[in-house]
């Protein structure tokens, strides 16, 4: 489960240079991160999922 914090973690990190490199117009570099930090979090909801730890029922 660690890993899926730790990837959701470098997930928000990825966002957040993203938004920094929008502000400063950087619009290359701010959509390739953003890229970088969806495919973050896609992998950590799969992996959170495949766990068994996102069912709510």
């Amino acid at each position: 489960m660690r890993h899926c914090y730790i990837r959701g973690i470098l997930a928000v990190v990825w966002i957040a240079i993203a938004a920094v490199y929008a502000v400063r117009g950087e619009f290359v570099l701010a959509g390739l991160d953003a890229v970088i930090g969806a495919s973050f979090i896609y992998s950590a909801y799969d992996a959170w999922k495949k766990n068994g730890k996102g069912d709510r029922e």
